[in-house]
């Protein structure tokens, strides 16, 4: 059983920034990536940001230069600094995890974040 546990989302003004973060708890074996998802009220899921294991972070375009994805292996944590937030950044977002074997997907329960003057 694994667990992702988001945190630091908000209400924020245009311009503002936050930090989430993301825990991953429980049975942890061969971490494939972790990432970050978003959707939207109305939208689909999307993909943010990702980070595979031994590979760099790959980023949406809509969010390249203002977001940044960073992990830390030792402690099983995934991070999303978010600066130059816009209300089109408003979504709830998801952590996600791809490890073990056979691979399976595990997604945190989500965290608001509400860009708005």
């Amino acid at each position: 059983q694994v667990r992702l546990v988001e945190s630091g989302g908000g209400l924020v003004q245009p311009g503002g920034s936050l930090r989430l973060s993301c825990a991953a708890s429980g049975d942890i074996y061969r971490v494939y990536h972790m990432a970050w998802y978003r959707q939207a009220p109305g939208k689909e899921r999307e993909l943010v940001a990702n980070f595979p294991s031994g590979g760099t972070p790959n980023y949406a375009d809509s969010v390249k230069g203002r977001f940044t994805i960073s992990r830390d292996n030792a402690k099983n944590t995934v991070s999303l600094q978010m600066n130059s937030l816009q209300p089109e950044d408003t979504a709830v977002y998801y952590c996600n995890a791809r490890m073990g074997i056979p691979i399976k997907a595990y997604w945190g329960q989500g965290t608001q974040v509400t860009v708005s003057s």
